[in-house]
């Protein structure tokens, strides 16, 4: 195996960890590229780009800088690709570092709802995106579809690489693994832009699933109807029954997150869980009533077409 470190720029604060790293490792093939000048909306693929011509071997795996792993990481995400007709294998990914509310509120969707998502979605279909965290794919699949190069424009490269192997006959699989993700600390404003990009990617790659989405919001239905109940002044059976069915998702949420995690401070406060469902409906509206996301301090505009135009 080989690791290749890509930084766009050579004053990156990072580079000095990666020296050090690699001077202590030397028996480890390793080396830091600097990209310098990157072509493409989208920064990180436009650097695994210019590191996709410098690696050495059939197997490229790709991951943020923010993931953690196990030591026995890479021996589980090659293990599926044993099997000829697999392409791609990616995993599920848990925030791991809550350390302020807005990240526990964040972590609801990330450790509860985003993964039980995901396995209902796979109930229905075949696999045909990927999961951004950590992917495992063969060069081979990847020159298919015209490289890291075709995926620049991209704000949600990772679906557009698993839904383009997808469409090429190739299959996508889950590898039992979970990674985790350390984020710095974050504020409701950072939470709430990066749940709204989320979104407006979401709708803009399953346009019409993510529209019925707003179907399954397991608190938003029953607390309109506790609001209409009220109202009608009709008996208190409404109302009861209402309070009962936010407190399954209340129950459900938490035993999602704690099944996900390992430790229970990443599970959040219950009150979050309605709190998160709610905003999320607000979420959901912004999806469809405007297109400019922000990302890594740039302003960018979402086309219909998931391809993205800097602002600033």
């Amino acid at each position: 195996m080989e690791i290749i470190f890509g930084v766009a720029w050579a004053d990156d604060p990072v580079c000095e960890i990666v020296r050090q790293l690699i001077a202590e490792n030397p028996d480890c093939p390793a080396q830091l590229v600097v990209c310098g000048q990157l072509s493409g909306a989208n920064a990180k693929i436009a650097k695994l780009a210019q590191l996709e011509r410098l690696a050495k071997y059939d197997l490229i795996l790709i991951s943020d800088e923010d993931v953690r792993v196990e030591p026995d990481f890479l021996a589980n995400m090659v293990a599926p690709l044993r099997n000829e007709r697999n392409a791609l294998v990616n995993c599920f990914y848990r925030l791991a570092n809550p350390t302020t509310a807005a990240m526990s509120w964040e972590a609801v969707a990330i450790n509860a709802d985003f993964w039980s998502q995901v396995l209902q979605s796979q109930t229905f279909q075949p696999l045909d995106f990927a999961l951004g965290a950590a992917i495992l794919t063969r060069r081979k699949a990847l020159k298919e579809i015209g490289g890291f190069d075709s995926l620049a424009g991209y704000l949600a490269d990772d679906y557009q690489l698993g839904n383009r192997i997808a469409r090429n006959g190739h299959r996508l699989v889950l590898c039992p693994v979970v990674v985790e993700c350390w984020h710095p600390p974050m504020n409701w404003s950072d939470v709430w832009k990066h749940q709204l990009r989320w979104s407006r990617t979401i709708s803009v790659c399953r346009p019409w699933s993510y529209f019925l989405s707003i179907l399954s919001n397991a608190t938003l239905w029953p607390f309109l109807w506790f609001i209409i109940s009220f109202q009608t002044a009709s008996s208190f059976c409404a109302p009861l029954a209402s309070i009962a069915c936010i407190g399954v998702r209340v129950s459900l949420a938490h035993d999602l997150q704690r099944r996900f995690t390992p430790k229970r401070n990443l599970v959040s406060p219950a009150w979050l869980v309605p709190v998160k469902d709610l905003s999320q409906a607000i979420i959901w509206l912004g999806a469809f009533v405007g297109n400019s996301v922000e990302w890594h301090g740039r302003r960018m505009k979402l086309q219909r077409d998931g391809t993205l135009l800097i602002e600033s």
